[in-house]
């Protein structure tokens, strides 16, 4: 991989992790438009660390606070009616289904659902799922409201992102709203449930590559490249999607979900790209 591809992949990655339009796609699709090899499952999982480190970043008051009362909250039962505490309590319920999910269908993941013809049926269906979650969601209740019912539900639906195109951020989202969570609470919460299944996994990933088990073909430079430049563009994109949901919808990116999805599937039947 060129310095320029891991520029090009890092500022993809970026800009796509935090927008409910699925990076794991981008990150198949760009490469599949310019001529590109696939970078890989590897890669991908790899470089999410860098937009993880810009959350890391961007929420670090409320991470801090979260993991200080859940620590309480082992020791005083009082605590866990917090909200620090339960949110503690409902972010580690909502990343064991996608932990499970991804053990057992890893293989699944890294190889056969990197077909364009699934990621583009994928950006397709879950575009028109996050409208009706924008249509039907009431989107009057705060973060405050998270309850445990709402903690597993869209730990479920964090799972679904296993499937390139489907978005974690875009699903997660739309469980959020679904439950009636406004959206600047299901855009908060998403990307603070995302920091423990996406750092396990890129640490995952990185120690299978360093141990030999895990097989890539990008260097290390280029690596160390592309996930620098997803944590620089990756912060601006947490801060832009939090400013956009307080006074826009989700339509936006539904029309480009479901554009790009069908732009994919032509190109695709055509043998324009592969």
């Amino acid at each position: 991989m060129s310095v320029f591809e891991a520029i090009v992949l890092g500022i993809t990655q970026g800009l796509t992790e935090f927008l409910p339009i699925s990076s794991t796609a981008h990150l198949r699709i760009v490469p599949a438009f310019a001529g590109w090899e696939d970078p890989g499952a590897a890669f991908t999982a790899i470089v999410q660390l860098g937009t993880m480190l810009a959350v890391l970043l961007y929420f670090r008051g409320d991470l801090l606070q979260i993991a200080r009362a859940w620590l309480r909250s082992l020791r005083d039962r009082s605590v866990r009616r917090t909200l620090d505490a339960r949110l503690g309590w409902y972010i580690l319920l909502g990343t064991i289904p996608i932990g499970i999910f991804g053990l057992i269908f890893k293989d699944q993941i890294e190889n056969g659902a990197r077909d364009l013809y699934l990621i583009s049926i994928a950006l397709i269906v879950f575009g028109l799922v996050l409208l009706a979650a924008e249509e039907v969601g009431t989107k009057d209740r705060p973060i405050e409201d998270l309850n445990r019912s709402d903690g597993i539900f869209i730990g479920l639906w964090q799972a679904l992102a296993l499937i390139p195109g489907v978005s974690r951020s875009g699903s997660t989202i739309s469980a959020g709203l679904f439950r009636g969570l406004d959206r600047p609470s299901a855009a908060r919460y998403s990307f603070l449930l995302s920091v423990p299944a996406v750092v396990l996994s890129g640490l995952f990933e990185l120690k299978s590559v360093i141990d030999g088990s895990e097989h890539t073909d990008v260097g290390a430079g280029s690596l160390i490249i592309a996930t620098a430049f997803a944590f620089v563009v990756g912060y601006w994109s947490i801060a832009f999607l939090l400013r956009w949901v307080g006074h826009h919808s989700m339509i936006v990116f539904v029309v480009y979900r479901v554009a790009l999805g069908l732009l994919v599937l032509v190109l695709t039947a055509s043998g324009v790209i592969h």
